[in-house]
């Protein structure tokens, strides 16, 4: 295991997570990387650790460079043990070593989850000098953590981001210009919409806090490192966390016996004669996690349920479930189904999608038994008339 320099002195020693598929509840088909960074200088500094079950591999690379006792600060930029699990792993190997942390969360957190360790806490403004280089620190509170932040090397223009503009995508190149374009993209809108898309107003602050810095590259926690189109993802940035929508429709249904799903389909032939894009997703086909990434940008939302046992399909109230937690902002929602006899479950839909922040354009639409030629012809006219 080597190290990979990505400045002059400052090296990737971090660990790639080729074979996980699932983070948080959310599916990562193309694995991860748990990103750390060693800064040679004067003060030895280890920006941030790995998930534990990789510390052999953080250590290897390290030792690559350098003997590891040497290290004299380990800058924890996140609690959450991706980050962080290998802590008390790497100060057997450098007992001289200090854990930089926010105050008072990140300190609180860490001592949560390894007891009393050698702790620093820092705060908004704080600078610590490692000889030639100083590091700069930026708490970003609930992005996604209480104690997450981010580092700031002004001598070298390198934002350590952590979370921040990262994306579950493993790989053995480093760097945003050596991976396929359209795949990194996908990847960070993934992320960003299963992990912070909660958190879109914490995302504004630390964007503005960080629009005064020259920026040469983004070292993120996981996935790659921007250097080539550091201004693409910033604007993404700004497009997700201020909630802008694209003029684009989302279909999310079950369906017991294809009724639910004609119905969504003649929805889906509204929107398509309104010339507006649309996702169509068969819950039972496609992963929760891959459905909110479409969702992330779409102004038009539509859920689809029959009713079963007086109550919504259970994959479509998971879905809903899920969809609530992370609070989707400007979305225009409305919802649908088919029903033998009492038809409950629609009402109930678009009960939670007026919980999740949606603002209902369209009544229920709801259909007795099997719809016929009219019925859906009349849905499709709705939704050219929305």
């Amino acid at each position: 295991m080597q190290a990979l320099e990505i400045q002059k002195g400052i090296y990737w020693v971090g660990a790639i997570d080729w074979s996980m598929r699932s983070f948080h509840g959310y599916q990562t088909g193309r694995g991860t990387t748990y990103n750390a960074y060693l800064i040679i200088d004067e003060k030895i500094t280890l920006i941030d650790t790995v998930k534990e079950l990789f510390a052999d591999e953080l250590l290897a690379r390290i030792q690559s460079v350098i003997d590891p006792a040497k290290i004299d600060y380990i800058i924890s930029s996140h609690v959450e043990p991706d980050h962080s699990g290998a802590l008390p792993f790497m100060l057997k190997h450098c007992p001289n070593a200090k854990i930089i942390t926010t105050l008072p969360n990140g300190e609180k957190g860490l001592k949560g989850h390894y007891g009393i360790l050698p702790y620093q806490g820092v705060k908004a403004g704080d600078t610590l000098s490692i000889g030639q280089r100083t590091l700069q620190f930026v708490p970003t509170p609930m992005l996604h953590w209480p104690d997450s932040m981010v580092t700031y090397c002004p001598e070298e223009k390198i934002l350590f981001s952590n979370d921040a503009f990262g994306e579950h995508l493993a790989s053995s190149q480093r760097f945003d210009d050596e991976v396929d374009s359209p795949t990194l993209m996908y990847e960070c809108q993934k992320y960003y919409a299963n992990i912070l898309m909660l958190y879109g107003r914490q995302a504004q602050t630390a964007l503005k806090a960080l629009s005064g810095l020259e920026i040469k590259l983004i070292a993120t926690g996981h996935g790659v490192i921007w250097r080539s189109h550091i201004p693409e993802i910033m604007a993404k940035y700004q497009q997700w966390s201020s909630s802008e929508n694209e003029e684009r429709a989302v279909i999310v249904f079950d369906s017991m016996w294809h009724s639910t799903e004609k119905m969504a389909r003649a929805i889906a032939e509204g929107f398509a004669q309104k010339n507006i894009p649309v996702g169509f997703y068969d819950i039972k086909e496609n992963h929760l996690s891959d459905i909110l990434t479409d969702i992330l940008t779409a102004k038009y939302l539509a859920v689809g349920s029959p009713t079963i046992n007086n109550q919504m399909m259970p994959t479509i109230a998971s879905f809903l479930c899920y969809l609530k937690g992370l609070a989707p902002k400007n979305k225009k929602a409305f919802a649908f189904g088919s029903y033998g006899w009492g038809g409950q479950s629609i009402g109930l839909v678009e009960e939670e999608l007026k919980a999740c922040g949606c603002e209902i354009v369209l009544d229920k639409i709801r259909l007795a038994n099997v719809p016929t030629a009219e019925q859906l012809a009349k849905i499709t006219n709705q939704i050219t008339d929305l």
